[in-house]
């Protein structure tokens, strides 16, 4: 018998962390999953073994794919992939790109290359140490204040110069218009030229205004999607497409194969059972 548990947590810490989410399955088929693309940071602390990722299906089963018990991945514009086996648990954190310099002591544009790194290079023997006791809790209460106390801890201690307030500013009015408007209007709203404002961007997040975007875009039409599933609606491609500023039904398609590597009816084909167990909570914003 296969059961999958998922249980989502109030993020906290100031906006920084967007989403938590903990999961736990077993006796499920081992699979390959598509990591998707999204607007923000992906931290994971792995109580059941590494996660094995790769760039393509062959790399993640493959003998070069990246093993780590702690995931931290950037902004990437394609998807990841990650080779499930029958038994996993965990934390998953979707990250605000600009709170990386806060809990993880680099901007997010340094995080692009490779798109997913072990998170002990880059958060050092404590986060090792704050996973095994993480493992050694019993309930997910204890094992979400047990990461969010660490946290809050890198908040406090990481000396870090704090992001640029025109890329602060540019983010904001992005996730204001839900990845719509123009780069110029962008660029306007916080004085600066649009080739300025791109550079300092990049610099920051790894991608540029536009890129950023899309992909906010395509994460309010996806959660739009998921969303139907999971209440048990058909999802009407034309009328998301339209909310969410896209040219028509034939713009979002083209999105999906970008962002997925597959149509919305493939992916969804393919997701429908963690749709359903409540995985499509990975990553979306906090509602209250």
């Amino acid at each position: 018998m296969s059961t999958r548990e998922f249980v989502r947590a109030a993020p906290g810490l100031g906006g920084m962390v967007v989403s938590a989410v903990g999961y736990r399955s077993a006796g499920v088929p081992p699979a390959l999953h598509r990591g998707l693309p999204s607007p923000y940071l992906t931290l994971i602390f792995s109580f059941g073994g590494p996660v094995i990722t790769g760039r393509t299906p062959e790399q993640a089963y493959g003998a070069d794919a990246v093993r780590t018990d702690i995931v931290v991945g950037g902004l990437h514009q394609d998807p990841a992939y990650v080779a499930q086996g029958s038994h996993e648990a965990g934390v998953q954190l979707a990250l605000h790109p600009l709170a990386a310099r806060a809990l993880l002591g680099v901007p997010a544009g340094e995080l692009t290359s490779p798109p997913v790194v072990c998170g002990t290079d880059l958060l050092g023997a404590r986060a090792a140490e704050v996973r095994e006791r993480m493992c050694a809790q019993d309930t997910w209460d204890e094992r979400f204040a047990t990461l969010g106390g660490y946290l809050r801890q890198r908040a406090a201690s990481v000396r870090y110069p704090a992001v640029r307030p025109e890329v602060a500013g540019a983010w904001a009015w992005l996730a204001r218009h839900r990845g719509t408007g123009t780069l110029s209007g962008l660029a306007d709203h916080v004085a600066l030229s649009p080739r300025r404002l791109t550079t300092l961007f990049r610099a920051e997040t790894g991608l540029g205004p536009k890129q950023a975007a899309r992909l906010m875009r395509f994460q309010h039409a996806r959660s739009a999607v998921t969303r139907a599933v999971a209440a048990d609606r058909p999802p009407e491609l034309s009328r998301i497409a339209a909310e969410c500023g896209y040219c028509d039904h034939s713009h979002l398609v083209r999105e999906f194969r970008q962002y997925t590597g597959l149509s919305p009816t493939a992916w969804l084909a393919e997701e429908c059972r963690n749709i359903q167990a409540g995985a499509h909570r990975y990553g979306e914003e906090w509602e209250a």
